[in-house]
């Protein structure tokens, strides 16, 4: 670990960022340069003293949770996230590997997306970053760990996922799911991860082996769906997803589709968050 080296670096690219950047406001008061390191603490999760001795290279050495947390805090590139990686005696995560970082790029998208529902999945539907108003939507989808990361394996195994959606909706919702898996899978051929991700699912449910063996292949681009929210009701949802051009990652953008809808998010806009039933996982992103 290069503890200096560390610290000169993360100082100096807080310093770089402009609050806006982050969806923080730029005050007349603001007399640091960048971001404050309380707000760094905010945007990734830690405590203020950890960041300050981060800074001044009295830290032991941070996780490579911590350190995602830190990428994604100050909009790091793929190059500054391996360098910051490195500098903490880390491996970076794999370029092709399907728990990567939020793209910059798209991380800077969230932030302009204001409050517009919107998130960051990787190929295989693991949401990697969600704006506030997604949250408030759908819950937080960033914590899971495991198989549970991605959509498709929560969508066959947990009944409170599914039960977000109305029950009119939910074969097509799961044949969709499953689509994209399916196409995904065969972009990414021979990847262990993938292949024990539909190993796991065929051995778990009887509704996946079956829509698993129609061999439906179909990228999710454009949809429609139905959330219905335990504070504000249900909610008709148009859904865009823009695809990277290695199509690794993908920008998942949620706008009501008809004025009812507009009016109970903004109402859930003011109410703020409320948690989901006992055993809810939350809405599918996918």
């Amino acid at each position: 670990m290069q503890r200096d080296q560390l610290a000169d670096f993360l100082r100096r690219r807080r310093e770089a960022i402009r609050p806006a950047e982050v969806g923080l406001a730029d005050g007349p008061r603001r007399r640091t340069a960048g971001l404050r390191r309380e707000e760094v603490a905010m945007l990734a999760g830690m405590s203020v003293d950890y960041v300050v001795r981060l800074e001044q290279g009295r830290s032991s050495q941070p996780s490579t949770q911590l350190l995602g947390a830190l990428a994604r805090a100050l909009r790091f590139s793929d190059d500054e996230r391996d360098h910051l990686f490195h500098l903490a005696g880390h491996r970076p995560p794999p370029a092709d590997g399907v728990a990567r970082l939020a793209r910059a790029g798209l991380l800077r998208m969230l932030d302009l997306l204001g409050d517009t529902p919107a998130l960051v999945l990787s190929d295989l539907g693991e949401v990697l970053a969600q704006n506030r108003a997604a949250v408030l939507l759908t819950g937080d989808h960033t914590a899971f760990s495991g198989d549970r990361r991605y959509a498709v394996y929560r969508w066959f195994t947990d009944p409170a996922t599914r039960a977000v959606h109305p029950p009119e909706e939910r074969e097509y919702h799961g044949r969709q799911i499953v689509a994209d898996l399916r196409a995904a899978a065969g972009r990414r051929s021979g990847d262990p991860t993938v292949t024990g991700l539909v190993e796991q699912l065929q051995a778990a449910s009887a509704d996946f082996r079956r829509l698993w063996a129609e061999h439906e292949v179909a990228v999710r681009r454009v949809d429609r769906k139905t959330i219905v929210h335990p504070r504000v009701g249900r909610l008709l949802m148009d859904c865009e997803t823009l695809v990277t051009p290695d199509q690794g990652q993908q920008l998942l953008v949620l706008t009501p589709a008809d004025a009812e809808a507009r009016e109970r998010l903004e109402l859930l806009r003011v109410v703020g968050i409320e948690e989901f039933p006992t055993g809810t996982t939350g809405a599918s992103v996918r």
